[in-house]
């Protein structure tokens, strides 16, 4: 589509004749291409991949490569292996799990991530594997790269960054970090999950090591995501051993295979890559560079119009200095986040998250009256009159308890 917009794409997702929906950053919605691709699989080349000669075997090996492929594609990551994983979790656990740690290594992450990128790190150290997690503690939705290299000494071995806040919608500069861990020789890894499905990503350019991504969040299906490790860059071990990761088996001994497949231990999710690759094939068409400035339209939208809302208190950066997924968070006087999501769902059928969106470390800092914010996340399939009603309807909301 050389031009985009949201009402040409709306047939595609059902659900929305009757909602609004605004909670992309917690799971998207599937269009029907996604959905008919893994019909299309179960109905006609169901079967296990890597294993059986004959012909469904064969066609369920071929789909499944080449979903792989192209997902890689899509991230510009040919440079290096793409795992699929259950999610974005799964995905930092094998590579907080996996490495080989010394005793005295030391890791960076910001206080504002996911609970995802942060407790991987912390049971490393608990477990005394590594020495300790220096933590990035900002609470501005900014991660800096300043920041960050001051934090940095001759133990550190890893920079740990999500590329987007969950609860800010702020884009972090991780190329620059990327620099920045080259020049220290530090390993730098990212956790994509709100940028794999509203920015174009090219992780050649970006330049960093480990980027894990969850299929949910960008179109596809649960159960799928991946994680993709840069050529040359240490591989963890893999965290499951058993059939399609062995290469071979003499004794109690065994060898695992060196590509990709030695994290894919078991039967993988064949249906959820298949139907993650038409997700991607989906979004290609729209073109992520549209998708990237309609995500950030809305999200700029939603800033300004629940700004000027008395008693509304957005969270999310609206000094201009920020580059946004579509994600909006905010809190309204008097009123808990989860009652006011309560009431946006019964009044306009608005869907939006409330709570600590696995962020408690960084909640307890900016919500201290308890409950967290609440979260209004768009993506490709939602209008201006979308973020419109939800202003509309948080005003009343908050003239309610004046």
């Amino acid at each position: 589509m050389s031009q985009f917009s949201p009402e040409n794409i709306r047939a595609d997702f059902p659900i929305l004749e009757h909602i609004i929906y605004l909670d992309s950053a917690a799971t998207s919605l599937s269009p029907r291409q996604v959905i008919e691709a893994q019909s299309d699989a179960e109905y006609h080349y169901r079967a296990n991949v890597g294993r059986g000669i004959h012909r469904l075997g064969r066609m369920a090996t071929h789909k499944f490569e080449e979903s792989r492929e192209t997902i890689k594609k899509f991230f510009g990551g040919e440079n290096g292996i793409l795992a699929f994983t259950r999610n974005t979790t799964e995905g930092l656990n094998i590579i907080a799990n996996g490495l080989d740690w010394k005793k005295t290594d030391r890791v960076i992450v910001p206080l504002q991530e996911h609970h995802s990128n942060l407790l991987p790190w912390f049971r490393l150290a608990e477990s005394k594997r590594i020495a300790g997690v220096d933590i990035v503690d900002k609470t501005d939705g900014f991660v800096k790269p300043e920041d960050i290299e001051a934090l940095i000494t001759k133990d550190t071995r890893m920079v740990a960054v999500g590329h987007a806040s969950n609860v800010f919608g702020t884009i972090a500069p991780v190329k620059e970090i990327a620099e920045i861990c080259r020049e220290h020789e530090i390993l730098f890894s990212i956790d994509g999950a709100q940028t794999a499905p509203h920015l174009p990503i090219n992780l050649k350019e970006i330049g960093c090591d480990y980027f894990s991504f969850s299929g949910h969040k960008m179109l596809g299906p649960m159960g799928i995501g991946g994680l993709w490790i840069k050529e040359g860059s240490p591989l963890p071990t893999p965290e499951y051993a058993g059939g399609g990761m062995v290469s071979t088996v003499t004794g109690q001994k065994f060898t695992t295979v060196g590509n990709a497949q030695q994290y894919e231990a078991g039967t993988p999710n064949v249906i959820g890559a298949i139907g993650l690759a038409e997700a991607v094939r989906y979004l290609s068409k729209l073109g992520m560079e549209n998708v990237a400035a309609h995500s950030e339209n809305l999200a700029n939208r939603m800033v300004k119009s629940l700004s000027e809302i008395s008693g509304v208190n957005v969270t999310t950066p609206s000094n201009g200095r920020a580059h946004l997924t579509g994600a909006v968070s905010f809190t309204v006087d008097g009123v808990h986040p989860h009652e006011v999501a309560y009431f946006l769902d019964e009044a306009a059928a608005i869907m939006v998250r409330s709570g600590e969106h696995c962020c408690q470390p960084l909640m307890k800092k900016i919500a201290k009256s308890g409950g967290g914010t609440v979260r209004a996340s768009a993506y490709c399939y939602n209008t201006e009159d979308d973020i419109d009603m939800l202003a509309a309807t948080v005003e009343e909301i908050a003239g309610m308890v004046k």
